[in-house]
């Protein structure tokens, strides 16, 4: 190929040196380098230095690397021992960081030294916060440090302060009325004689009127370093100690709240279906119900529900009229199944996979509209990230310590900023929020990382820890007087289901209390039990004896159930007990039922069937529903479900995981095939497809010079020896080879489309 046959090394020379377990790093590292997967080398190195793609590692660096990158750049040709140098760091952290950007592909050990993409220096944008020192990259010739010193000890003033101010601020200016070309005693202002020493110099055709400080000159007046402070120290996480027993009780106590509301509030939705917007969220009366029926506030029942949606137990479907609901999946029964410890690993794994912001619901988007629960566009993708990056500077802390009250979040978000500086202006608000939500699903107690989470985190199994923590589930009850039922402990699933049939959760706690009443009783009648079942239950659950008040709630109830019986005609009411119509006909609560005596024992109304039935519950009757063939119809009623969406890839990270690695082992074999058929064809001045795009590429990053064959504007095929300096928005910036260099026409635009081929000088 013409790129072997030019006698220089390229980046497609060193990647095709590198042994396949180095390709798979680069590629897991950078995934959009493989897909689709690259025909050779050349296609690799091209794609490696496209800007997107550059950005898109950069976004991946820490600031201390970040900065090792930009004195990358402004060395522009270097080594390993000269960049140690100029780095302000440990020379520990500046070489790892080297090897560490070689892996990825944004610097490359060419034959001349040590140097970065051409890309990257455009990528690099900012200042020290993001990692960029200000500097320009150092002169094709750079004078000597001893002279340069000696030229700004000698300025005046004005002038040093002049050349501290542009070095502090980009290391550019605008050349404003300044003149060009006087010697130093020719000029007139501060501007003027930088130009005259050359501490100012152009900064090219492509920024007219703009004048730069040379990398050298920048280095000399910072001691010969990139940057006056160390840059390889991250900023400290403000700690401090907490009781390791009050820590992970509270987040063992707010992973059972979590688990436990989830069920609560799916088993609700399966009886009770919440509306669906018309944009397929939950709308805010829903939310306040939910969260009046979970007895928290809003954010954290905003917080179950989308945590429930992301794990696959909340879903939509069509109700009878046709209406969108959100009721649980079936899913969600397979779910409920499950141990506690099992439960919460599902949430918590949805959970911090999620780039949902539940946080952000109830508050006003840009169109002063309120966010929706479960609304698509409630989103950020740099959620997921965020909590990583929390969770893993929480498990950094010393062992026992939390984050510091006061001025531990705000240390916290200036060390996330420091581990990703280039990801979005948000990031405060996606830190605080993925530290709230934390502490609600229980992977922190009191700002500490609980022992499971540690777990999570590094990617094992939460699951055994937490069971370890978790008091083991009881199979009975202690009753009491007041007709309560006191749980000393989490109950087993099925006694827990059964008995929140019969009696109300009234508060919970370490001990749950439940309390019987009339509706719960007769709730459990309505779903199919009978007065003996009832008796049985409350008799085997209970380590203590049944109390008389007790009983006679359940035989009070069992006798006016059933007492009335409710039909279709619209509806109709019939009793045995006459009494109990003529009470019913003349109750002062009972004019908006329609009724009307046909009979006796014979009432019928104007409502239909589901309407009258809880009106008639309203006014203190049990009726329940008759058959055409006169039998009772009592039973559990059945939850609606919702099929299981699909579950998100970024929840199952072992599926992820072999994808990747199926993509990238592809990937691999794709450039080793198509480097080996290459080889075995004639060589070219260029390739087809990417070849030429490749070849200009490869020439920038040689810094070689090349003779291209392109059409010009008029349709005539010309050729012309060119150093290409850039390629961006399909056009070529090149430099005529054989100019002078101060030549300011020397440089033109050439588009990519038209060029045809492309020859090495010497090829």
């Amino acid at each position: 190929m013409g790129e072997e046959r030019s006698g220089h090394r390229s980046l497609a020379d060193q990647l095709r040196s590198w042994p396949d377990e180095r390709l798979v790093r680069l590629l897991t590292d950078r995934p959009d380098l493989a897909t689709p997967a690259p025909h050779d080398f050349s296609q690799l190195a091209s794609r490696a230095a496209v800007r997107n793609s550059i950005a898109r590692a950069l976004d991946n660096l820490t600031r201390g690397e970040l900065f090792v990158l930009d004195a990358l750049v402004v060395a522009g040709q270097t080594t390993e021992i000269e960049l140690v140098e100029i780095v302000h760091a440990d020379p520990g952290f500046t070489v790892a960081t080297v090897r560490r950007l070689v892996d990825l592909a944004l610097a490359w050990e060419s034959p001349e030294g040590l140097r970065p993409l051409s890309v990257v220096a455009d990528a690099l944008v900012g200042g020290p916060d993001a990692g960029v020192s200000g500097l320009r990259p150092r002169s094709a010739d750079p004078r000597p440090t001893e002279e340069l010193l000696a030229v700004v000890e000698s300025l005046p003033g004005p002038a040093r302060a002049l050349l501290d101010h542009v070095v502090d601020n980009g290391s550019t200016a605008k050349a404003g009325s300044a003149r060009i070309g006087l010697r130093p005693e020719d000029a007139e202002t501060p501007a003027e004689l930088l130009i005259a020493h050359r501490l100012l110099v152009p900064a090219g055709s492509l920024q007219p009127g703009l004048l730069a400080v040379p990398g050298e000159v920048g280095l000399a007046l910072r001691g010969g370093r990139t940057t006056t402070t160390p840059v390889d120290v991250p900023p400290p996480v403000a700690s401090e100690p907490r009781s390791p027993r009050l820590s992970a009780s509270a987040a063992v106590g707010a992973a059972t709240d979590v688990v436990r509301r989830t069920t609560t509030l799916l088993e609700w939705w399966g009886h009770r279906p919440a509306a669906a917007l018309r944009t397929t969220g939950l709308g805010v009366r829903e939310l306040r119900a939910a969260a009046a029926h979970l007895q928290v506030a809003e954010p954290e029942a905003a917080l179950v529900v989308e945590v429930a949606a992301e794990a696959g137990l909340l879903g939509s479907r069509a109700d009878a009229d046709g209406n969108q609901v959100w009721v649980p999946t079936d899913e969600f029964d397979r779910w409920r199944d499950l141990p506690p410890a099992e439960q919460w690993t599902v949430l918590a794994q949805a959970w911090l996979a999620s780039p949902r912001l539940p946080s952000l619901v109830g508050e006003r988007g840009p169109d002063q509209k309120p966010w929706n629960a479960l609304t698509p566009e409630l989103a950020a993708h740099g959620m997921p990230e965020a909590k990583q990056m929390v969770l893993a500077t929480l498990a950094g802390l010393p062992e026992g310590e939390g984050l510091a009250s006061g001025t531990g979040l705000p240390s916290l978000v200036d060390r996330v900023a420091w581990d990703r500086p280039r990801r979005p202006r948000t990031r405060p608000d996606l830190v605080a929020w993925a530290v709230a939500e934390a502490a609600v699903l229980g992977l922190t107690g009191a700002d500490v990382l609980a022992p499971y989470a540690r777990a999570l985190v590094a990617g094992d199994d939460p699951t055994p820890v937490l069971a370890a923590l978790l008091p083991p589930p009881v199979d009975h009850v202690l009753l009491q007087a007041d007709l309560t039922a006191v749980a000393p402990g989490p109950l087993e699933p099925d006694l827990a289901r059964r008995l929140q049939q019969v009696a109300d959760v009234e508060s919970h706690g370490g001990a749950t209390v439940y309390r019987f009443s009339a509706d719960s009783v007769r709730r459990a009648l309505d779903s199919g039990w009978t007065t003996a079942e009832v008796h049985a239950f409350v008799l085997a659950a209970s380590r203590t004896p049944v109390p008389q008040p007790l009983t006679y709630l359940v035989e009070d109830v069992a006798r006016s159930f059933g007492r009335l019986r409710v039909g279709a005609a619209t509806s109709f009411i019939r009793s045995d007990d006459e009494v109990a119509l003529a009470e019913l006909v003349n109750h002062p609560r009972a004019a908006g039922l329609g009724l009307q005596r046909l009979a006796p024992t014979v009432l019928i109304s104007s409502l239909p069937l589901d309407v009258l039935l809880p009106r008639l519950r309203e006014l203190g009757s049990a009726p329940v529903v008759e058959g055409p063939d006169g039998t009772v119809r009592v039973g559990a009623s059945e939850g609606l479900r919702a099929r299981t969406p699909r579950t998100r890839d970024s929840a199952e990270p072992g599926r992820v995981a072999a994808r990747q690695a199926a993509q990238v082992a592809s990937a691999v074999r794709s450039v080793r095939d198509g480097d080996a058929d290459a080889r075995s064809r004639p060589a070219s001045a260029s390739a087809p497809g990417g070849g030429v795009l490749s070849a200009l590429r490869d020439a920038i990053e040689r810094r070689g010079v090349v003779v291209i064959g392109f059409t010009d504007n008029q349709g005539v095929i010309a050729e012309r020896s060119v150093l290409p300096l850039s390629v961006d928005g399909g056009q070529l910036v090149a430099r005529d080879s054989d100019a002078d260099p101060d030549d300011p026409d020397a440089e033109r635009r050439y588009a990519v489309h038209r060029i045809n081929r492309v020859l090495p000088v010497g090829g």
